[in-house]
């Protein structure tokens, strides 16, 4: 498809490379100002608990101490994205281990580190709810006694521990499992597992005395960031500046404010600019893992393998606030349901408070773990069945034209194609190539997020170009992406552009750099301004060149027609002195969230206007001694709708893989009592680059109706599918199939051994 094309469909260096392989690139945890202070916080060493009282005189006398804050500093009683259930500092009550009391500001990280460990808490202990099905108990320990009483979205649906409710249904389930030959009922679970991200949490703060605050930070959503800020501090969203520095990662455990509101607070407490950076611990112990999860599915099938009805229920773990697990609880519906023809369906998920740390809306949100537990139970059917796997999903998967489970009428559905390019990839006519060794598939799709975006389009008087956004690059390259269709549809070469972006004063408004929405999002942005440029451009030069506009072109860097042409500076110079300049204002809206209300109940669905399907495979094999599992062999068929920029869509791919992978084989969050025992980096096995396989990337290309020349989004899909794949593949190497991730050496051996 790229042969049409000058730029897009062609590999190009990302915009931000120089800057960070020779290091200068200013990240958050290099932002410095003159005269700072830094600040650390005081944190819970209780589950849940009453504050008796709290003695910070000793800590204000320490050394280099200039100002101590806690919940009485704060304007704001709670704040929150779909309830308002979170505090800046604790203030009668903790409800998880590693909850912020106070914080402390000194003259360095060391002196503030030290006084916030000489504040003294006096607690009164509470009954407290680590597990989430326990916590769904109607005798069990309330999490939020007062939970009815905060303010939330209109649509949450609240009760006890459940900070939501959700539900998907269609046809009549109880029929459905009627009229089967067989049902299956299984139940998986997850962990909690960590983003990831290279760079800690980091931000620096100033208050200017006349009540308006500046903040540089590292967060995806500096729209979001300044929002929520606003609400906390009780000032106008305009008396708040985000700017993003450098992100070094973020897969969604940035989205949400991290740090920020703490430096806000402690820079008007000292008159002073204010940094934080959270260590190592506070990653492990406090940030915004993926949510655990249990899921039970029960499936009816017809003797020749087709699937007559599915009934499921997911439980999200979303900690001591309801964070992001209200959408991922209800998001996860979709996934449960699964890329299928299903005529019966009644799918339930619950977001589920425990006192341990608040969750978020890592990469995919809600997708590995629900994905994990549909396609391993596929296998499960089939072979229960005598069906092959593959045949078995062929038989019920989404067809051109389908019905989703939402609702939504799909236009072309790329999966049989993702799926059979992956089988034929990995050899899955010998599933099975020797002792201990097994091929696993499992396939899935996604939704590219919604919300709008707007860029600011500049031609400078020398031709070069300005691309403005509010979108922060966070490490995908989605916003070199969006300059290639900048570049693709003005006429002119990627190199004459540059990007300004992630500022809440100084860019126009945009929905944040989540849901793989970027590139698909300010691409299409982009190519609305360049409507308008190319309007003002052929304007202009018709005048100057005494053409008429519909003779003229735009290409090449130039306006021609009629043997005459322009350049763009030219046209840019002539309009700077003349019209206010070539610039224009183009936004992107995502169409509307489509779905059936007969079929969801309380439901927050991101859009489906351009799903993308998928499918992966694996070869493993399984000692038989240890258990171990070694991957010997990976494939990803994906459809990216058009590949703007492929070396880039292959590396998200093939990074998207190796988190997956983590998740799969090692990646864990141990709690016991509400206490994190694994809060590093040595216990937390976090797979590195000499763990990862060989990963093989097929790019599906079946065009989007409404992405940038047809592009889909990419980011988040590959996650999704590795647990599900390397447990499909280790049943088939070894006969033991783990229900419970991650799949350990340790599990399978005992496993084994059983």
């Amino acid at each position: 498809m790229s042969a049409n094309y000058r730029i897009v469909g062609k590999s190009h260096p990302r915009f931000d490379a120089v800057g960070k392989v020779t290091g200068k690139a200013i990240y958050g945890t290099d932002f410095v100002l003159p005269g700072m202070l830094h600040g650390k916080l005081c944190r819970s060493s209780q589950p849940n608990a009453r504050i008796k009282a709290l003695h910070v005189d000793a800590a204000r006398r320490m050394p280099g101490v200039r100002a101590i804050v806690t919940a009485a500093d704060v304007p704001c009683e709670r704040y929150g994205s779909f309830i308002k259930d979170m505090e800046v500092f604790a203030a009668e009550r903790v409800r998880y281990i590693g909850q912020p009391i106070a914080g402390v500001v000194a003259r360095s990280a060391a002196e503030a580190e030290a006084a916030a460990a000489a504040i003294v808490v006096e607690y009164e202990a509470l009954p407290a709810v680590f597990d989430p099905e326990a916590a769904l108990a109607p005798d069990a320990p309330r999490v939020h006694e007062d939970l009815l009483q905060y303010k939330a979205m209109p649509t949450v649906r609240r009760e006890g521990n459940i900070s939501n409710r959700a539900r998907l249904i269609y046809g009549d389930v109880e029929a459905g499992f009627a009229r089967s030959d067989r049902i299956f009922t299984h139940r998986y679970s997850t962990c909690m597992v960590h983003p990831g991200y290279t760079e800690p949490r980091a931000a620096v703060a100033t208050w200017d005395g006349d009540g308006r605050y500046t903040v540089w930070s590292n967060t995806q959503l500096p729209f979001e960031a300044q929002n929520t800020l606003a609400d906390i501090l009780m000032v106008p969203a305009s008396q708040v500046r985000v700017i993003c520095t450098v992100i070094g990662g973020g897969f969604g455990g940035k989205l949400r404010l991290g740090v920020e509101h703490y430096v806000a607070v402690m820079a008007k407490a000292c008159g002073r600019p204010v940094k934080m950076v959270t260590s190592t611990e506070e990653e492990m112990t406090t940030a915004y893992p993926r949510q655990p999860v249990i899921v039970e599915l029960k499936t009816g099938v017809s003797a020749d393998g087709r699937i007559l009805a599915k009934q499921g229920r997911i439980i999200v773990d979303t900690g001591a606030t309801s964070g992001s697990g209200v959408g991922v609880g209800s998001s996860s519906a979709l996934i449960l349901a699964g890329p299928y023809r299903i005529p019966n369906l009644l799918i339930e998920g619950l977001a589920v408070y425990t006192n341990k740390t608040p969750t978020g809306s890592f990469r995919a949100p809600s997708g590995p773990q629900a994905n994990f537990a549909v396609e391993a139970q596929m296998d499960a059917i089939a072979e229960a069945i005598g069906l092959d796997p593959l045949e078995f999903r062929l038989r019920n998967i989404l067809r051109d034209g389908d019905v989703a489970p939402n609702g939504q009428q799909l236009g072309k559905v790329s999966l049989e194609e993702c799926l059979r390019k992956a089988a034929d990839a990995i050899g899955w006519a010998d599933r099975k190539p020797g002792p201990w060794r097994g091929k696993g598939i499992a396939c899935s799709w996604w939704t590219t997020t919604s919300g709008s975006s707007g860029v600011y389009v500049k031609v400078d008087p020398d031709g070069k170009v300005v691309m403005n956004t509010g979108c922060a690059e966070i490490g995908t390259g989605a916003l070199t992406g969006a300059a290639m269709v900048l570049a693709e549809d003005l006429g002119v070469a990627v190199d004459d552009i540059s990007i300004v972006s992630a500022d809440s004063t100084a860019t126009p408004f945009d929905y944040g750099a989540q849901g793989s929405r970027t590139a698909f999002a300010v691409g299409n942005a982009c190519r609305a301004a360049v409507v308008i440029l190319r309007q003002q451009a052929l304007a202009a030069a018709a005048k100057r060149l005494d053409v008429a506009e519909d003779k003229l072109t735009l290409a090449d860097g130039k306006v021609s027609g009629e043997g005459k042409s322009l350049s763009l500076a030219d046209i840019a110079r002539g309009l700077q002195l003349s019209g206010g300049g070539l610039i224009a204002h183009g936004t992107f809206i995502a169409p509307p969230t489509m779905y059936d209300a007969k079929r969801s109940e309380n439901m927050v669905i991101t859009t489906l206007n351009s799903p993308s399907f998928h499918a992966h495979a694996a070869e493993v094999s399984v000692d038989p001694q240890t258990g171990e599992v070694r991957i010997e062999d990976y494939v990803v068929a994906q459809d990216v709708g058009f590949a703007i920029n492929p070396i880039y869509v292959e590396g998200q791919i093939e990074g998207g893989v190796m988190q997956g992978l983590g998740q799969a084989l090692s990646e864990e969050i141990v709690y016991r009592d509400g206490r994190v025992l694994n809060a590093n980096l040595t216990d937390y096995k976090m797979p590195t680059a000499v763990d990862a396989p060989r990963i093989r990337s097929i790019l599906v290309e079946c065009p989007s109706e409404s992405g940038p020349f047809g592009a889909k989004g990419v980011g988040e899909p590959p996650v999704i599918e590795p647990p599900a794949t390397i447990a499909n593949a280790v049943a088939a190497a070894c006969g033991c199939r783990i229900a419970d991730l991650p799949i350990t050496a340790e599990k399978v051996a005992a496993a084994l051994q059983a």
